[in-house]
């Protein structure tokens, strides 16, 4: 008898747990979303001094306003800029990546955007491609 109440009571945490889980998973759904056409951009091959530039388009699919908090990048041959206010349910913003096309090789860099999202508050978009010589 006391291995059952031992049980039961780990069963009722257990329940009380996921009820708890899955109730702060539906308080989730209100709220600013970001989502994104595209996480990555292939430049293919671009010729030193060519176009570096990359555009991320996203969409606020929640229901309040969506701020981008910051864009960090992963070195100093890459450029972001954004759209800097709110972006207000069912518009669109955009993130802006230019690459430095002066440096000759592989592309594979990085830039992470945080914003006040509640489905995705750190997104990472991707730049890649190949720099040749002219």
């Amino acid at each position: 008898m006391k291995y059952f109440n031992l049980f039961l009571g780990l069963v009722l945490l257990l329940c009380t747990g996921w009820t708890t889980a899955i109730a702060q998973k539906a308080e989730q759904k209100d709220g600013p979303k970001i989502v994104f056409r595209k996480t990555v951009h292939n430049y293919g091959t671009v010729k030193a001094g060519g176009d570096g530039i990359a555009v991320f388009e996203f969409k606020n699919t929640g229901n309040a306003p969506l701020v981008i908090s910051n864009v960090t990048k992963s070195c100093g041959c890459i450029t972001p800029d954004w759209t800097s206010g709110p972006v207000n349910p069912g518009e669109t913003g955009e993130i802006k990546v230019t690459y430095d096309t002066h440096r000759i090789g592989v592309i594979d860099k990085y830039v992470t955007v945080a914003s006040n999202a509640v489905n995705e508050s750190v997104v990472a978009l991707r730049v890649k491609g190949r720099v040749v010589g002219n």
